[in-house]
């Protein structure tokens, strides 16, 4: 089985639209996003058009949550909340209709087991999930959610690790990388009932058109920085 990850587009259109043509060129069998369609980048309304007509199924991430459901939503830090408001502006009712249709948690069964996907930490997608725990504080979270394979979001960097005889998977970030080089992230699994392959991918995309989008809207400067380095800018004293 063939499966392509990926995660917090962040309403960056191009950026998708690479990681797609990415899978389509690998013959990818199922595709999974955890989350965070929207948020930060200008094309909300664009992105969750384009998923809408692919097949690529998603999850509910903390930004989604945020625009989706704003009497529930959580404080986000920075830029965050200010660009959600913006962003709340350029989406349709039929966008709103199509973030609160999102599951909060994906499953599936592969050749491998259970694989359980999900923004942060299971059921909470504001919270970020421990990727770098010790192994004997992991396991019982595999063993009490039933499953093999756990796929997250919202680090926004590229990260896999086996723990025990599970894995723990985060494909990074598609359109807000922080990983340290700009491109969109993207993930491809290739499963067996024995094995479970990884390929990272760093992929190629025109951000210049994403830049000029974000500085039209007049989006915080940060956004197009961070677009163009891969990183977060050091805070000022």
């Amino acid at each position: 089985m063939r499966l392509g990850l990926i995660s917090d587009i962040h309403a960056n259109l191009p950026a998708l639209e690479a990681a797609l043509e990415a899978f389509a060129e690998r013959e990818i069998e199922f595709m999974l996003c955890t989350g965070d369609v929207v948020g930060y980048g200008p094309h909300p309304h664009e992105v969750i058009s384009r998923l809408r007509e692919s097949r690529l199924n998603c999850t509910l991430g903390a930004a989604d949550a945020n625009l989706a459901f704003p009497f529930a939503k959580t404080e986000r830090e920075g830029v965050a909340e200010e660009i959600i408001e913006w962003t709340r502006g350029q989406v349709t009712e039929d966008d709103l209709h199509w973030l609160r249709s999102l599951p909060v948690t994906y499953r599936m069964r592969t050749p491998f087991g259970r694989l359980r996907g999900f923004h942060g930490y299971p059921y909470q997608p504001e919270k970020r999930f421990p990727l770098s725990k010790p192994t004997a504080e992991l396991l019982p979270v595999f063993e009490r959610l039933g499953s093999t394979i756990l796929v997250t979001g919202g680090s926004h960097i590229p990260f896999h690790r086996q723990v025990g005889d599970y894995w723990l998977i985060d494909p990074g970030s598609v359109g807000m990388t922080l990983g340290g080089e700009p491109g969109a992230d993207a993930m491809v699994l290739e499963i067996t009932s024995d094995v479970v392959k990884v390929e990272v991918l760093k992929l190629a995309y025109d951000f210049g058109q994403t830049l000029f989008d974000v500085q039209a809207w007049e989006l915080p400067p940060v956004v197009a920085e961070v677009l163009r380095n891969g990183y977060l800018p050091e805070a000022e004293d």
